[in-house]
């Protein structure tokens, strides 16, 4: 039996990686599926790949006024919503001393502030009930170098499946998290590392996995799967992280 049957869903930053995985999963379990990117390229290899039934839209996740039209078109398009999966982000990797401060707000716009102002337009949109999931990151609990401001963006986004959840409880509506480690997504072709040492990088990032390799993003869509499902209904406030073992070492 289809998980997600007639189910209502977004999926932010849906045209690639882990969004593009889920967007067909959700659609595997019977979902109905509107997703957002902001890259004009990776929106038309999206639509050509969802098909004429999904809904794509522009939106850029820092933009609060965005965040609120997108709501809006929801709300025309489906009347109420079901499932949110919060998964647009950006991972930049940088030295302290080489942030400057439009580089630190760009990453909580896209990371922290957009989607909180989307869940707030959202409020009138949700169905009771409802399920939201958050895709935050290992990150929030791995002291990383170099991973001090997107660290602290997905810190905050975590701790929103919790604050969240106590708030909007007696909405119908549920919120949980889902935490990554590692993943095989072109969010790793954002960090800037050169193609020479992609490689090396590759592999001294696989060999802090205690399983030896990056995750791929139909595993982490499985975990969004249950989370958007009525089969987590008792789950609230969670966080599932799907990491290969990697926070098992610190």
């Amino acid at each position: 039996m289809a998980r997600l049957n007639g189910k209502r869903t977004l999926i932010t930053g849906g045209t690639s990686g882990i969004g593009l995985e889920t967007a067909r999963q959700f659609l595997t379990e019977g979902a109905r599926v509107i997703v957002t990117g902001n890259n004009p390229e990776s929106i038309e290899r999206a639509k050509a790949e969802l098909g004429p039934e999904v809904l794509v839209l522009r939106a850029d996740s820092a933009s609060v006024d965005e965040q609120r039209k997108l709501a809006a078109a929801i709300s025309e398009h489906y009347g109420q919503l079901d499932v949110a999966f919060l998964n647009a982000g950006v991972s930049v990797w940088m030295p302290i001393e080489n942030w400057d401060e439009d580089a630190f707000d760009r990453s909580f716009a896209i990371n922290v502030k957009g989607p909180y102002f989307l869940m707030q337009a959202l409020l009138p949109v949700f169905a009771n009930p409802a399920s939201v999931v958050l895709n935050t990151s290992i990150n929030a609990h791995v002291g990383a170098a170099n991973s001090t401001v997107y660290g602290a963006t997905k810190a905050a986004f975590l701790n929103l499946a919790k604050t969240f959840s106590t708030e909007l409880l007696p909405r119908g509506i549920r919120v949980n998290a889902v935490s990554p480690g590692p993943v095989e997504t072109p969010l790793y072709d954002k960090l800037g590392i050169p193609d020479a040492y992609r490689e090396q990088v590759n592999k001294d990032i696989a060999a802090t996995i205690p399983l030896g390799r990056f995750g791929r993003p139909e595993e982490v869509a499985k975990a969004v799967v249950y989370l958007a499902s009525d089969e987590s209904a008792w789950t609230i406030g969670s966080e599932i992280v799907v990491d290969g073992g990697r926070t098992l070492n610190g």
